[in-house]
């Protein structure tokens, strides 16, 4: 390991749909952010690690610092921006296609007023445009925040997605490998298998079934004869009217949502897998105290 080794934790913001997961999935190499185009999908501070020879970043995906709606939205704002001031840097992304927004963009921008550290602009999405168009949009931008840096990238095509990285190492101080080499994410297997379920039925639903859904994992047991891991998991949603879509007709929307699932996870365990889904409903879950929100995996205690 070099002696100037350096090492930080990096937070990516930004209104949903930006990209922040595509980005993440570009540089760890590897799908860990859950992939969704609906909005507020990512709820954990899902971390990516990125080592090499002289750098390790730690990328946080802090749960979208949007106005909160209900209790969990409350809970999730604060955890949000705790977490931004104890990172080295933030990404705040914005979507070169989108332009400025002003009710989601002006709302990050304020909370960021508060918070000292540096704040990088990514605008991302630039294959979606043209170049003439980025100037005025980064003008627009500068005069509302004093950034750090302004990088223009496509997470998708990995254009200039090497400069950030190095603009990120430059501003991360001198420390330790915190993680293993080898691995790419600090969230226990359960909770990406968690997402990964949760991301498969909210694509196949699209917009029957609002983002009101969260899985447990009720059991991993990998001490199966065949070499299989045998998954159970709990699909838990707000109404009864979403049960029939989630299960769908002669069950075939589950399987569906369970053959998907199973590919990923089997890439992610490297492993054979059995996985058997429920689908329960228990109303307004979004609205429990924090204590009881724990059982659908929002771990205070993480924070």
């Amino acid at each position: 390991m070099h002696n100037n080794f350096k090492s930080g934790f990096v937070a990516i913001i930004g209104r949903p749909n930006v990209g922040k997961s595509t980005f993440m999935n570009h540089v760890i190499g590897q799908k860990i952010a859950i992939m969704s185009d609906k909005a507020q999908t990512t709820r954990n501070k899902i971390q990516g690690v990125f080592t090499d020879q002289n750098k390790q970043i730690v990328f946080i995906d802090t749960p979208g610092i949007h106005k909160p709606k209900h209790k969990l939205g409350d809970f999730m704002v604060k955890i949000a921006e705790n977490t931004l001031n104890e990172v080295d840097t933030i990404l705040f992304m914005i979507n070169a296609d989108e332009g400025y927004g002003r009710g989601g963009d002006q709302y990050i921008m304020d909370r960021l007023q508060s918070i000292h550290k540096p704040v990088f602009l990514v605008i991302n999405k630039i294959d979606l445009v043209h170049p003439d168009q980025l100037l005025p949009l980064i003008t627009q931008y500068k005069d509302k925040y004093p950034f750090e840096e302004i990088v223009p990238i496509s997470a998708l095509e990995g254009n200039n997605v090497n400069r950030l990285m190095e603009l990120i190492t430059e501003h991360l101080p001198e420390g330790p490998q915190y993680y293993p080499e080898d691995q790419v994410t600090d969230h226990p297997e359960r909770f990406i298998i968690s997402e990964l379920i949760r991301e498969k039925a909210l694509q196949l639903t699209r917009e029957e079934v609002p983002h009101s859904v969260a899985v447990v994992i009720d059991k991993i047991d990998n001490q199966n004869e065949d070499e299989k891991v045998l998954i159970q998991a709990t699909i838990i949603i707000e109404r009864k009217s979403q049960k029939g879509i989630i299960i769908g007709k002669q069950g075939k929307m589950l399987k569906e949502i369970g053959k998907r699932a199973r590919m990923d996870i089997e890439r992610l365990l490297g492993s054979k897998v059995y996985l058997e889904l429920w689908v329960k409903v228990q109303e307004n879950w979004r609205n429990k105290p924090p204590h009881q929100l724990q059982e659908f995996g929002f771990n205070q205690d993480e924070y």
